[in-house]
């Protein structure tokens, strides 16, 4: 069986980092933007609910980004503190870069979608000084998120960041989190993923991720021949997401898994990845089987799809467990296999 190796005596379980936002998500349900008035405020971006998720999980998170100089950059700061999330390496920009923001239109229960605001950003101002090398050394595992490569000074910080952390020893997790803002070219997009990827120990995407990634490498792989390729570079788990058809990991055992999503009645089509991710770490760091993992990453991932935020409304361990133990008692064990 694969399992992470990780230095059980250094204080923080992840730090991660990349894009903090902030979300609006309406409460006119089922309308366009057009027709929405009202809206309520949730700190957003992947890596900042990741890191949301794990800590109400229960693991030490520590985080390193560039916020906003003004009450927005403060909120964030405020929401994590509370949240118990580090924030001695996240720091305002000096020369007015605004937080970005997200406006979220929930159509359908299955049909959303997201308008954001990422031009003079605040996140992709994480600049290579900010990276602080007894950080990541002091930590289990570093995250990086792809859209912190989009554009320099940040995507040069993950480099250096990544080198580190190769160096020290801290596990190296690759959330490909793709957006197409603020990218010049798919050629861009591929040289910087792949760089990322070559050097992680766990890699997580979307088909579509993994495609934009390997453009420049393998253009058409299947799920399999993109696994295969990686893990031969190093990396230990491979996962591969298919929304609602479920995601499959691949370890470099050689073995792999299906999970499917556990069943939730939806509000919204967006939030799923990232608690999706949270909750498969969070087995990650306690030593679980990869089966047990992926179960868990789905129903939190079903958790927040039936639910108004992301990071506002990360369920707690015990909560994902219920979850999972009354989806089992009415629809028996079939949603995660070994294939």
């Amino acid at each position: 069986m694969t399992k992470i190796t990780f230095d059980e005596i250094r204080p923080y379980d992840l730090v991660l980092m990349g894009r903090v936002a902030i979300d609006f998500n309406p409460l006119d349900y089922f309308k366009t933007l057009v027709e929405s008035s009202t809206f309520k405020k949730y700190v957003g971006g992947s890596p900042a609910n990741i890191a949301v998720g794990l800590a109400r999980l229960g693991k030490r998170i520590g985080f390193m980004g560039r916020v906003s100089d003004d009450r927005f950059g403060e909120y964030v700061v405020n929401f994590f503190e509370k949240e118990g999330i580090d924030c001695s390496h996240i720091k305002p920009c000096e020369n007015g870069e605004k937080i970005g923001l997200t406006f979220t239109e929930i159509l359908s229960p299955t049909e959303s979608s997201i308008l954001m605001y990422r031009n003079g950003i605040a996140d992709l101002m994480l600049d290579p000084a900010d990276i602080d090398e007894d950080y990541i050394a002091n930590s289990k595992a570093l995250l990086i998120s792809g859209t912190a490569l989009a554009q320099s000074p940040s995507r040069e910080a993950c480099l250096k960041a990544l080198e580190i952390a190769k160096r020290r020893g801290t596990v190296v997790i690759f959330d490909i989190d793709y957006r197409p803002y603020n990218w010049k070219s798919a050629d861009e997009i591929a040289i910087y993923y792949s760089l990322v990827a070559r050097r992680s120990d766990i890699i997580l995407g979307s088909r579509e991720e993994f495609d934009l990634t390997e453009a420049l490498i393998q253009p058409g792989a299947d799920d399999k021949q993109t696994a295969q390729y990686w893990q031969n570079l190093g990396a230990k788990i491979v996962i591969i997401k298919h929304g609602k058809s479920g995601s499959t990991a691949y370890t470099d055992d050689g073995r792999q898994y299906q999970v499917k999503p556990l069943p939730v009645e939806a509000l919204k089509s967006f939030g799923g990845g990232d608690g999706y991710a949270s909750a498969f770490l969070y087995g990650i760091f306690e030593g679980w089987d990869i089966r047990s993992c992926l179960e868990f990453g789905s129903a939190s991932a079903s958790m927040l799809v039936a639910s108004h935020g992301c990071s506002a409304d990360m369920p707690n361990a015990a909560a994902v467990s219920d979850f999972i133990a009354k989806a089992k008692a009415e629809h028996g064990d079939v949603f995660s296999s070994e294939l």
